[in-house]
């Protein structure tokens, strides 16, 4: 038998008050927020796209660190599953039975620390390494996944924050590793003609 973490006493009153707010909320707002929730990973891809296309034109050093955001989102990714897998908390929506604007996942579907956080997070942190306006919106992007994460009902705020530190810390030490080396990976990827063209734009 697997025994989970009930985080209801760290912060479920805060849960409690969120999730009664959204359902006294206006419809539209509700909606917006769970289309964010479900489907807002994505723009984080269109910014690394974005960001990688334009480093290309920049240099290959530069197209070599955007090129390294994607895998350092998935670092963050399995780190914080792992974590998931260590700590297994309970989803609040399972632990205090209260409405929630998305259904609640299964049992064993554990939700310290947010996923969404931690992706949205890396993905911030590493485009400032990239573009400082990408950073930004990524930052901006990031935020508003975490928040949502709580409004729908699927995490406890202390949930989502460790997902941002998560992501935040992994990001930030293998972006500043990933500077470092830049130019020698650059000069061993140019060598290769298969691998050329990633990283120029002619």
């Amino acid at each position: 038998m697997i025994l989970a973490f009930d985080g209801a006493s760290v912060d479920g009153s805060v849960y409690r008050d969120v999730a009664d707010l959204a359902q006294r909320s206006p419809g539209w707002l509700d909606a917006a927020v769970t289309v964010w929730s479900a489907y807002g990973l994505a723009v984080f891809g269109l910014l690394m796209v974005f960001g990688w296309w334009r480093a290309r034109r920049v240099g290959a050093g530069e197209a070599v660190t955007a090129l390294a955001v994607p895998v350092v989102v998935a670092l963050a990714f399995a780190l914080d599953d792992v974590l998931k897998l260590i700590v297994r908390e309970d989803r609040p929506c399972q632990s205090l039975r209260v409405p929630t604007l998305e259904a609640c996942p299964a049992p064993g579907d554990w939700s310290f620390p947010s996923n969404h956080a931690a992706i949205g997070a890396a993905a911030a942190v590493a485009l400032l390494f990239v573009s400082r306006r990408l950073g930004a919106v990524a930052c901006a992007a990031a935020a508003a996944m975490a928040a949502s994460r709580v409004w729908v009902g699927v995490h406890y705020p202390h949930d989502i924050l460790a997902g941002l530190v998560v992501g935040s810390l992994v990001a930030l030490g293998s972006m500043l590793v990933v500077r470092r080396r830049a130019s020698v990976l650059a000069r061993r990827m140019t060598a290769a003609a298969s691998l050329r063209l990633l990283l120029t734009a002619s």
